[in-house]
């Protein structure tokens, strides 16, 4: 059994154009996740497997719909005990913790907002969040070193009026473990002014932030439906199965993969609380668990294809797809020959559900984004706002002009100013660039200021990190642009070099030799750093902003360090 129909109603297709010219998602009024599918399921097949947890010491759980609907009106009679009510914003900092499933349906019961974080925030994060948000509960790990984080945060956090730990007793905190055993399994859905209604916010996610402060994107009550598309459509989840999206709760592409399309479709969701990324270990689980849909990120599956795949038994996982990053096609063809599954890319944001996709009954093409997903209005435009042709960068935009699609954010919290600037002419501007070809395929070039311009050609870092991906030595790399008087920006690559390469002035020029020879030579990198690790924001993603910066803060070229090698001409 699963839900979708109630919302998309019964869709055939063959292609991809049949599919976006008849989906539409029917919103039911005042609809409320916790209460329309989770209760629904735990009714209706109350045995039907929701959730597979496990971590690294062995600690495993089986939820089904019954054990999540119970667990989650527990917690919501524990939150109002303590004061929380319709409206309140409350931190969640669990990392992958099963228990975040009980907060975050706990909240949507409330009709409160949930507000997931990262475990990694430091004090000056932690203080940030809870004086934009509001924050006046948080809830976190059974972490002393986050605690003391949060701890040293709150002389300047005056919203902020509960802690709450979900492991051991700790002074000044409140104790989730002693007192959820003591809540009723029954909470009533709330009636009159206390009940939720589509337009209220239920979600709030900060943007990781590559240059400046976060910003606080929020969500309403008919974001989750948004991910029907996300989880039907792109990840392909199946009735019954079980889905993994490897993301940290504290990230908004948990909720692309970790509940809400995922169990609207029927699939289970596994989770594997990892204290630290092992690739053998990731696919010990894949293996064990019978996963039988995937998602990562393409630095995940780079990493995973440097090993041996006969070692496990794969034959459950049947459809893999990628997001978060671009993914470079060198990736997608080994991940192809080691296990026979392609990787199906998407794009999208933390304001958006998935946006653009490659889906069934479309051509691959290995490296594009795909086309438009159902719902959403894709163009590429100008700075001036008008369309580019085929084969021109331009930024990806949305157009508004029926309406804006279910999932998309509500607006920037707190921010009317930046929301009305982002929805400007009626457009939502992603603020990242791409062109799109004669069939429509849409290939990423990066975010607008990540653009290199140089002796007058506009050169897309993604582009120039594909040639570089093909080369044995480079495991992981970075392109940016650094000024230079005659050609205003030289060409820089910053590299992470595979095991077993040494790095040398030597293989410096011969990866630019080897760049030349696949593509341009104006796309060849002048400037050649080799690193131990890339800057990265706490989400993972590269921050070439910092490498920008370092490299242009005196206003000169220079070499980074020894191994930098400049070719001159």
């Amino acid at each position: 059994m699963n839900l979708v129909r109630e919302f998309i109603g019964d869709i055939s297709y063959n292609t991809y154009d049949e599919l976006a010219s008849k989906f539409a998602i029917q919103i039911p009024k005042n609809f409320n996740f916790a209460y329309d599918i989770v209760d629904r399921y735990a009714e209706e097949v109350p045995g039907k497997e929701a959730l597979v947890w496990c971590d690294d010491t062995g600690e495993e759980h089986f939820f089904s719909y019954n054990d999540l609907a119970a667990a989650s009106n527990k917690t919501a009679n524990y939150l109002t005990s303590i004061g929380i009510k319709k409206g309140d914003a409350v931190m969640l900092i669990l990392r992958r913790r099963y228990e975040f499933w009980f907060f975050l349906l706990a909240l949507h019961r409330i009709g409160a907002i949930a507000v997931p974080a990262t475990n990694m925030l430091a004090t000056k994060d932690i203080e940030y969040r809870n004086n934009a948000a509001g924050i006046k509960m948080i809830v976190a790990l059974d972490d002393p070193a986050l605690q003391q984080q949060i701890e040293e945060a709150m002389p300047h956090s005056p919203t902020v009026k509960t802690l709450v730990t979900i492991g051991q007793e700790r002074n000044g905190w409140d104790s989730f473990k002693a007192a959820y055993q003591k809540q009723s399994s029954q909470f009533k859905r709330p009636k009159g002014k206390e009940a939720t209604e589509n337009e209220d916010i239920m979600l709030l996610y900060f943007t990781s932030g590559t240059s400046s402060y976060p910003k606080m994107v929020q969500h309403n009550f008919t974001y989750p439906l948004g991910h029907i598309v996300t989880a039907k459509y792109w990840q392909n989840v199946k009735d019954d199965g079980r889905h993994m999206t490897l993301a940290e709760t504290g990230w908004a592409k948990a909720m692309w993969g970790k509940i809400y399309g995922q169990w609207i479709a029927g699939c289970a969701v596994f989770t594997y609380d990892m204290l630290g990324f092992v690739p053998s270990k990731l696919l010990e689980k894949l293996d064990y668990y019978k996963i039988t849909s995937f998602c990562a990120p393409p630095t995940v599956y780079r990493y995973l294809i440097q090993h041996d795949f006969s070692k496990y038994n794969l034959s459950h996982l049947t459809y893999c797809t990628t997001a978060g990053e671009a993914l470079h096609a060198e990736v997608y063809n080994k991940f192809f020959e080691k296990s026979g599954i392609r990787l199906y890319e998407g794009y999208g944001q933390t304001e958006l559900t998935l946006t653009i996709g490659n889906f069934q009954g479309m051509d691959l093409r290995p490296g594009s984004m795909g086309k438009p997903a159902p719902g959403y209005n894709i163009d590429i435009v100008h700075p001036n706002g008008t369309p580019c042709t085929p084969n021109e960068v331009g930024e990806i935009v949305i157009r508004l002009d029926n309406g804006r699609p279910f999932g998309m954010f509500a607006g920037y919290y707190r921010d009317e100013k930046l929301t009305d600037f982002a929805f400007a002419g009626n457009l939502y501007h992603t603020g990242d660039t791409a062109w799109k070809d004669e069939d429509g395929y849409f290939w990423f070039v990066g975010r607008t200021d990540d653009l290199i311009k140089s002796a007058g050609y506009r050169i897309s870092p993604f582009e120039v990190e594909s040639v570089l991906q093909q080369h044995p030595a480079v495991l992981e790399c970075a392109v940016t642009g650094v000024d230079d008087e005659r050609r205003n920006q030289l060409v820089k690559a910053t590299i992470i070099l595979a095991e077993g390469f040494e790095a040398t002035k030597e293989l410096a020029a011969e990866i630019q030799t080897f760049a030349k020879r696949i593509s341009a030579s104006y796309k060849s990198p002048r400037i050649v750093e080799f690193v131990s690790e890339l800057p990265k924001t706490i989400s993972g993603k590269i921050r070439r902003v910092a490498i920008r910066e370092k490299d242009n803060g005196d206003g000169k070229t220079t070499e980074a360090n020894q191994n930098s090698q400049e070719e001159k001409k």
